[in-house]
Parts: C-alpha cells; sequence; structure tokens
C-alpha cells in the first residue's frame, strides 16, 4: 500500500509563517468597522476546519469567557 503524499493530503490548519508567506498578502485588512478580537490567522484556520469537516459554526473550537463571548 503506497503512502499519502503530503503535498496531497487537504490542509486544515496553517502555521503563522505560511499564512503570512502565502494568504495575508492576498486579504484586504479594512480600516473602517470593528477590528477582531482574533488574529486573522485563527480565522483562516476556522474555516479551513470548516470545510474539511463541514461541521457547524456552533461546533468550532473558539475560546469564550463566562459571558459566552469569544
Amino acid at each position: 500500500m503506497s503512502q499519502p503524499q503530503p503535498w496531497k493530503r487537504i490542509p486544515t490548519s496553517l502555521p503563522l509563517e505560511q499564512f503570512e508567506t502565502f494568504v495575508l498578502l492576498h486579504l484586504h485588512l479594512g480600516s473602517r468597522g470593528f477590528q477582531p478580537k482574533l488574529p486573522l490567522y485563527v480565522i483562516v484556520n476556522y474555516i479551513l476546519k470548516l470545510l474539511y469537516l463541514g461541521c457547524q459554526w456552533k461546533e468550532l473550537p473558539i475560546a469564550k469567557d463566562k459571558n459566552g463571548h469569544p
């Protein structure tokens, strides 16, 4: 049985270095509106995990405070 090639697997998370090299260059960072409380690379990793697993948003492991807010 052949081993799966590492370049053929679907990425479900990116390290910060890969995010800054490949993704951040293509994002438009707005100057108006609210600032996200989570870093952008964490948000992209949540989106990748959602696309891979097909889970509901409420099932994502987002850390919340005692009031249930991220």
